[in-house]
């Protein structure tokens, strides 16, 4: 039985014809209507994309573009160019892109201002720059105040201090720890040159935390705690490298936001210039010290994962990734390596002249420099006078011929014995281990020119053409003659009772590439053979390059704790974010000028905490966004993200490598890591304080002076530890904040 009918009326047809499919593919966007967060009321809330009952416990961040929280009017903008992309089916979930919106984070971009026509209009166009002015005029007053006031070598300037030469220094001068600056050294000028790097870190934090997207007070607070650090004042004030060290580590920063900020027009003139001063910042830090390494990892992630959003970019086209590709290799892998090497080339040409640190370098390099004798040494090498030592500590001398006789010649396959000049010792080896490298055998001295045995004797290996052997630029091998084993000095090093020189062993193993094994003769005396020509000894830049990168790392990778004795400078590496060590810089007598190298404990503290804040919070948003919670506009997602990126990423790559380090650690070694914690506590307050809108402006204008209030009062309370304190340092109460800094006098 069929049902009834019924009959329903839905108006009269339409005019026009009915939709056809590609009508309702359309997405018609509203003109001329303002964005969802400035029409809806900062209390308003927005249900989920799935209906969800506990509205109350959402929460919804309301923001304009600005970025500083406060509520902007509807702007009548006109309609947004949108740029439809046909991927041919390849991405269903494909939206279309705003061509004409502002990159998801960094700062935002303005147009130009009109160029001024009056003097008022340029102030007003530049009145953004006036706070970096006058905290770049406050840094110089804090890095430069007394400081010459200290006539002393201080802490490390024993080791840098022969580095001065732009200053006038003329070289005369051992810069010996603890002793007084002779009237010939312009230590004032030298220390200045390198404080100048610390009166550039301001006005780069700022204008970083500018270009990051901060908001003005976020800005403010970066370039305070930069400037009124204790730590980063006290080390800027001396003849270190640490200072130059900070300054291209914030540039490398700088740069590295100037050129995420120039991506939405790529190879433009300010892109390519800004990739390319990336470049040139990674190039200067890694070559004043080897933890620049860190913040150009930094910079290879970033790299990383903006190739790779690239490479799934489908608009893109093949061509259009490889000048990507090209302009990174250019900028930022052979930019940065031609400087490195630059500066090597720069420093053998200004070190030219022979000095206490010689041995570190080839026997080449130093037949080559000024006031060395190696290359006046005879050519060919005869049987007579000849020192065979390693690169780092000079060995025994060759005998046993007849010197009246004809001249006879080193050659290969010859059997030695060597004879210590000052206690007539033989180099002997036996079957018992050394007492470092226990598979090794033990290297001793034995006998004498008139006593000794079958474990005396030597085989001489030459590696290379075995033609005739020459000092200098052949090298040996000496082979046991009776166990087999070669003659090594590796980098082992002996305990105190060693004086803690390289030991020298005997290896089982015939191993052709193990260059502790290679030896060569520097010194030659022979007065029967006619002086050697400097011609035959040059070498290469590449090779002395190389040689002396090797050295460097050697000498870093020898740089262990001492078990023997304790050093109470060291520090451990989780002993820097909460401040539990400082460091005595110089002497601590009464009658001369202290400095203690210790951070503004509010700054390093705090600092410290908005690190663990930073990462419980990405990780309870990450938890919520999941959940189909929005509790904040995708743009401020995108930036809160990046500026995260570079903060907690940055430190964690300056301060993880000191965990697994052998090498001793100093306070002084986390200056350049906490610059990204100081970036992280402003982005944290920026974050949940100074943008916010569940908070009224008086309440943001009181918590920022809190914090500025705090910081200013610790600095002027710790002042005397970077500005140096000069009576008695138990006259000065107060200071000892935590019961292991060891300022006082127990």
């Amino acid at each position: 039985m069929r049902p009834s009918q019924i009959v329903i009326h839905v108006g009269t047809p339409p005019e026009h014809s009915p939709r056809s499919s590609s009508d309702f593919e359309e997405i018609q966007y509203p003109v001329n209507q303002s964005p969802s967060w400035s029409t809806r009321s900062a209390r308003e809330e927005e249900l989920p994309l799935h209906y969800m009952s506990e509205e109350t416990a959402r929460r919804r961040v309301l923001r304009g573009p600005s970025g500083n929280g406060t509520h902007q009017e509807p702007s009548h903008a006109p309609e947004k160019e949108y740029e439809i992309y046909d991927d041919e089916g390849k991405d269903v979930y494909a939206k279309m892109k705003d061509m004409r919106s502002p990159l998801g984070s960094g700062r935002l971009r303005r147009p130009p201002p009109p160029p001024p026509t009056t003097v008022s209009e340029f102030f007003q166009q530049n009145l953004e720059h006036i706070p970096p002015i006058a905290y770049t005029l406050l840094s110089c007053w804090t890095r430069f105040h007394r400081i010459g006031h200290s006539p002393l070598v201080i802490w490390d300037e024993a080791h840098f201090g022969n580095a001065s030469l732009l200053s006038g220094y003329d070289g005369h001068f051992d810069f010996t720890s603890g002793a007084s600056y002779s009237d010939n050294v312009p230590y004032v000028a030298m220390r200045v040159m390198l404080a100048t790097f610390g009166v550039a870190l301001v006005p780069l934090a700022w204008y970083t935390a500018v270009e990051l997207g901060m908001s003005w007070r976020a800005c403010h607070l970066a370039a305070i705690m930069v400037l009124l650090d204790v730590g980063w004042l006290c080390i800027s004030r001396f003849i270190l490298l640490d200072s130059m060290l900070l300054f291209f580590t914030f540039s490398t920063v700088f740069c590295l936001a100037k050129f995420h900020n120039q991506q939405y027009q790529s190879f433009s003139f300010d892109w390519w210039l800004w990739l390319a001063m990336t470049g040139a910042s990674i190039g200067c830090v890694t070559s004043v010290k080897w933890v620049g390494m860190f913040v150009t990892a930094l910079v290879g992630l970033y790299t990383i994962e903006d190739l790779w959003e690239k490479f799934g970019d489908l608009r893109m086209t093949t061509r259009e990734q490889m000048r990507h590709w090209g302009a990174r290799i250019t900028c930022l892998i052979t930019l940065p390596l031609v400087l490195y090497m630059a500066f090597f080339k720069i420093h053998f040409m200004i070190l030219n002249h022979s000095g206490p640190d010689d041995a570190k370098m080839s026997s080449l390099f130093q037949a080559n420099l000024i006031g060395n004798t190696f290359s006046q040494n005879p050519l060919n090498m005869g049987w007579a006078g000849g020192l065979l030592h390693s690169h780092v500590q000079t060995y025994p001398v060759a005998r046993g011929y007849n010197p009246e006789g004809p001249i006879r010649f080193l050659a290969d396959g010859d059997v030695i014995r060597f004879q210590h000049v000052a206690t007539k010792r033989n180099l002997h080896s036996h079957p018992i281990p050394a007492p470092v490298s226990k598979l090794n055998n033990e290297v001793a001295g034995y006998g004498d020119d008139k006593i000794g045995d079958f474990q005396d004797y030597w085989v001489v290996e030459v590696q290379g053409p075995c033609g005739q052997i020459h000092s200098l630029t052949t090298r040996l091998r000496l082979r046991h003659q009776a166990l087999g084993c070669y003659l090594r000095a590796g980098n082992e090093i002996l305990p105190q009772w060693g004086f803690k020189q390289i030991e020298v062993s005997c290896d089982k193993e015939n191993n052709p590439s193990d260059i502790y094994t290679y030896w060569n003769v520097e010194t030659h005396i022979n007065e029967r053979l006619p002086p050697g020509n400097a011609q035959f000894y040059k070498t290469s830049f590449m090779r002395d390059f190389w040689h002396l990168n090797v050295a460097m790392m050697t000498t870093n990778n020898a740089l262990i704790p001492d078990p023997d004795k304790e050093d109470i400078l060291a520090s451990k590496p989780l002993d820097w974010p909460f401040l539990r060590l400082g460091l005595r810089m110089c002497g601590w007598g009464a009658n001369q000028s202290k400095y203690y190298l210790l951070g503004t404990p509010v700054i390093w503290w705090g600092s410290t905490l908005s690190l663990f804040v930073a990462v419980a919070a990405l990780g309870i948003y990450m938890i919520r966004k999941q959940r189909k919670y929005v509790d904040m506009e995708p743009r401020e997602w995108d930036h809160m993200v990046y500026v995260g990126k570079v903060a907690v990423v940055g430190w964690a790559l300056h301060f993880v490598p000191f965990l697994i380090m052998g090498r001793v650690t100093y306070l002084h070694h986390y200056l350049p890591t906490l610059y990204f914690a100081v970036l992280t506590s402003a982005h944290v307050l920026d974050h949940f304080v100074f943008t916010t809108r569940r908070l009224s402006e008086r309440t943001k204008w009181i918590v920022f002076a809190v914090i500025v209030t705090a910081i200013v009062g610790t600095f002027w309370w710790f002042r005397g530890v970077a500005f140096g304190i000069d009576d008695a340092i138990n006259d000065h109460w107060g200071l000892k904040w935590r019961s292991t800094w060891n300022m006082y006098e127990e």
